[in-house]
């Protein structure tokens, strides 16, 4: 098993700094070169829903840092179709770059790396 790093996000977007810092690790993580991971689960799917307004509360846009992962080698941003089925939320409803994983997929794609952090 090579060295990559997956981190799993289970935070809604705005809800404390949590989703912001498990964005930051993964960031950080794959600016080392490091084959990086990004899994979204439970409300953490709700970070990747189109047409987010961050400018209605002070913060800044989770959705438009996510868009930058592809400058840092970060091409596909995993969530769990469960979790989406769960809220309601069709993959539709979700920005560019997401690859859902079925039902029992989870575990075999946390298990292809090698370190997990969970957020």
């Amino acid at each position: 098993m090579s060295h990559s790093v997956c981190v799993i996000s289970s935070r809604a977007p705005y809800c404390g700094q949590v989703a912001r810092e498990a964005l930051d690790t993964a960031l950080v993580s794959a600016s080392y070169d490091i084959e990086t991971s990004l899994l979204l689960i439970g409300d953490g799917v709700y970070q990747l829903l189109k047409g987010q307004d961050a400018g209605q509360i002070p913060r800044k846009s989770l959705l438009a840092m996510l868009q930058v992962l592809p400058l840092y080698g970060i091409e596909t941003i995993h969530v769990d179709q469960v979790s989406l089925d769960e809220r309601g939320i069709n993959s539709e409803a979700l920005q560019e770059g997401v690859t859902v994983l079925a039902e029992g997929e989870l575990p075999q794609f946390i298990q292809q790396h090698s370190r997990v952090f969970n957020f």
